[in-house]
């Protein structure tokens, strides 16, 4: 298979997990006890009479196959449909989160990138006990704290013993934090990675030359980290997006985390159904965007 094919063949399968994304979502959401009706039967006391008109005015009394069908098919124009208890279309209340969500997960990423890769290539070009140490603090903090708990302890310090930052709504806290998290998952590979290619025989070569360690790390080391790189990034930009939602909820930025735990505590079927999606759909793309970059990279992998 040569590697356009392998290129479809990866767009294809991408297609499929979508499909099976889209079951596997509006199934979970449907067994979910109660629905919306529900809900709002305890805020406003409805009787059974009127929960009953509410659920057909609503379409919740419809087959779930007819309403998986309808769903597909108005998603697949860009359509989420309108949330059962605002009215408003899904699409523009999830429009309205993803900018949050995406900041903060692009921060979080770019910094993790810039620390791992400026840690794991200074490591590898002093070969000193102090970066190296640097190195394994940033793996052993990525395995041994979960970021939730990083984050608790982030407000207790930085907000309510020091007051630096505000409780709620504050963007720098959980973007150094996930940030540093994912370094520590990059740069332990990243630096093995390197320093297995530090001492290659043409790196021994340029360095007897005389050539400038940074001119080494860029012309000799660089090229041999990207593809772990990417092959590494994709499986952290996947992660990212459940480390960012959590991070939302716990320091209330109004992000799609936010607006889908929201939604499942409304029993908002639609909105939950359309923020997962768009999440989920997010990770497909990533994973395959990344796995066709690693196969141009690197043509081998083709199969």
């Amino acid at each position: 298979m040569n590697l356009l094919q392998d290129i479809a063949f990866q767009l294809a399968r991408a297609l499929m997990q979508a499909f099976a994304i889209m079951v596997i979502v509006f199934l979970l959401v449907r067994v979910t006890p109660g629905d919306v009706v529900d809900v709002l039967a305890i805020e406003g006391d409805l009787t059974a009479e009127q929960q009953e008109v509410m659920r057909e005015e609503l379409g919740l009394d419809r087959p779930l196959v007819t309403e998986f069908f309808n769903w597909v098919r108005q998603a697949a124009t860009g359509d989420l449909g309108q949330s059962l208890r605002y009215g408003r279309p899904v699409a523009d209340m999830v429009g309205n989160a993803l900018p949050t969500t995406l900041t903060l997960a692009a921060s979080s990423f770019i910094i993790g990138l810039v620390l791992a890769f400026s840690t794991a290539l200074t490591a590898t070009m002093t070969q000193g006990r102090f970066t190296t140490s640097l190195v394994n603090l940033l793996n052993i903090w990525s395995i041994a704290f979960p970021t939730f708990c990083v984050g608790v302890a982030a407000i207790l310090v930085f907000s309510i013993w020091l007051g630096w930052l505000p409780v709620l709504g504050a963007m720098i806290a959980p973007v150094v934090i996930i940030g540093i998290d994912n370094a520590g998952q990059i740069a332990k590979p990243l630096f093995e990675e390197l320093r297995e290619a530090a001492n290659s025989a043409h790196v021994r070569t340029a360095r007897a030359k005389g050539l400038h360690p940074v001119r080494i790390a860029i012309a000799y080391l660089l090229p041999t980290a990207i593809p772990i790189a990417l092959a590494l990034s994709g499986l952290i930009l996947a992660g990212l997006v459940a480390g960012t939602l959590t991070m939302e909820v716990l320091f209330g930025l109004s992000g799609i985390g936010s607006l889908t735990l929201q939604a499942i505590h409304g029993r908002d079927y639609p909105v939950v159904q359309g923020a997962v999606v768009v999440i989920a759909l997010g990770i497909v793309a990533i994973n395959t965007v990344m796995d066709i970059l690693h196969r141009l990279i690197d043509p081998r992998l083709a199969r």
